[in-house]
């Protein structure tokens, strides 16, 4: 059988960069797809950090003037990983976030950095490399969301598209004056091209015109098709339901790996959760935590926002801290809980400990020390943090939304049970389900086989990667018949 050859189309990859899940999902997935017998290449923008991680660097081609300036195409490789990548030093020779400025406000040419990296791949898509002609072009997220849009509006023969909504609520909208800018004819600006409310819609876009769509959870790609989940497009993705599939993501279980983890005090399997409490204790004294192995120890890894529902933990730690609960906080965003978990950790100093960005070290310890980890999203497609304390036997605790709600088994007095869900995500809701989770950490038995169940669970990319393997080869046969 003749492989199929995909291109897939991302702003951040791990190891590389990384500023979320997505970056992670584009540096496990091709890996993965390798043993279904999928052939990928990712094309990505050339960041400093990428250009100095690249090896076997090769130039492809150069155009003197591409979307304002010099510009190269390299392909290369980091590890396992083979890459294009899209060599614009007027565009992404910048130091940091890939997407703001040392302000933290987002980069003002944003809109024309990322359609560059689109019309890459519409290049690419159309045989710009002769030696890599892809038969499936997949777009990840609004950064990439525009390739799809290009190769509709190019015209000719063209490979098949997908779009992965990794989060709905970021969606790329720029001014209808960078239309000529960034290449794309009048005709397009209609509310079935790229058109959304009088701007251009680069997510959009690529809803409108992939051939599939694809989101990182079954219960997200229902939810975004309401008129609330969809956050102005749910009308677009009602329309186009027939072509959405909800596919979980997965972790690479080679670097999350509590046996074999470097950055644990001690490593352990399922089969000796008792060395667990080194890493406990550890972790107790990275956050000034008291170092009692008794104490319900809470973890969190997560962005400090709204969306991730952090404001309704910071206002249930009242209720919480009465009892024998203590919380290790690890992350970044907003500036009010940022400076709201500084001001607990000093009031409570000993219960709660806080660190204000983010240490992948850090974050390993805390799956692998915590007794629960909270995850306590009013949105979420699809979590990868749960997935990992699921793996490490740190029991979490979850809002019954989007990947949260298919990852996670809480069936109260059954044995199948992975974790802890509540709804509505309210602050009521998450301290009635850490208030159930203490109780049951209180029955050491009980509480050891929810850990068992969940380092038994399959978080890895295996059954994930098939799926769009099988979703792939479906297009390919489709668009040939």
């Amino acid at each position: 059988m003749t492989p199929v050859r995909v291109l897939s189309v991302a702003s951040e990859i791990y190891p590389i960069i990384k500023t979320g899940g997505l970056a992670d999902v584009a540096g496990a997935l091709p890996l993965a797809l390798a043993a279904e017998g999928i052939e990928v290449r990712s094309l990505v923008p050339g960041y400093p950090a990428v250009m100095d991680a690249l090896t076997d660097a090769q130039e492809l081609f150069e155009w003197p003037l591409f979307f304002g300036g010099a510009t190269r195409l390299v392909e290369g490789s980091c590890g396992e990983l083979k890459l294009f990548v899209l060599d614009a030093p007027h565009l992404f020779a910048r130091p940091g976030n890939p997407y703001l400025s040392p302000d933290g406000k987002d980069w003002p040419d944003n809109g024309l950095r990322f359609a560059a990296l689109a019309r890459m791949a519409d290049n690419i898509g159309l045989g710009a490399v002769a030696s890599f002609v892809p038969d499936i072009v997949h777009a990840h997220d609004w950064q990439a969301a525009l390739a799809p849009a290009y190769l509709h509006y190019s015209g000719r023969p063209r490979p098949g598209t997908v779009v992965t909504v990794h989060n709905l609520a970021f969606q790329g909208r720029f001014p209808y004056s960078m239309l000529e800018q960034i290449g794309l004819p009048p005709d397009s600006f209609t509310m079935h091209g790229v058109e959304y409310y009088g701007d251009i819609g680069y997510l959009k876009a690529g809803l409108q015109f992939a051939d599939r769509i694809t989101t990182v959870s079954p219960t997200y790609a229902r939810e975004i098709q309401s008129d609330e989940g969809g956050m102005g497009l749910g009308g677009l993705l009602r329309a186009r339901s027939g072509d959405i599939s909800g596919i979980l993501n997965g972790i690479d279980t080679g670097v999350w790996d509590p046996a074999t983890d470097t950055h644990l005090a001690s490593r352990y399997d399922v089969g000796n959760l008792a060395s667990r409490a080194a890493n406990k204790l550890a972790l107790q004294q990275r956050f000034g935590l008291e170092p009692r192995a008794d104490a319900f120890l809470l973890g969190v890894i997560s962005r400090l926002s709204w969306q991730k529902g952090l404001d309704l933990l910071l206002q249930a730690l009242p209720a919480l801290l009465g009892r024998d609960i203590q919380l290790a906080v690890l992350g970044s965003g907003d500036a009010d809980l940022q400076e709201g978990y500084r001001g607990a950790a000093e009031v409570h100093a000993g219960k709660v400990g806080a660190v204000i960005g983010y240490d992948e070290a850090l974050a390993h310890l805390i799956q692998g020390g915590s007794d629960a980890l909270i995850v306590p999203s009013r949105f979420e497609p699809c979590g990868l943090t749960q997935l990992c304390a699921l793996r490490y036997g740190a029991v979490p605790i979850v809002s019954r939304v989007g990947g949260l709600e298919d990852t996670v088994v809480d069936a109260e007095a059954s044995d199948a049970t992975t974790g802890f869900k509540f709804a509505p995500v309210t602050t009521d809701g998450l301290a009635t389900a850490v208030l159930r989770a203490h109780a049951a950490f209180g029955d050491k038995d009980a509480w050891r086989i929810i850990q068992t169940n969940g380092m038994s669970t399959d978080v890895s990319w295996h059954s994930r990667a098939s799926r769009y393997a099988d979703l792939y080869r479906e297009l390919v046969t489709t668009r040939a018949g």
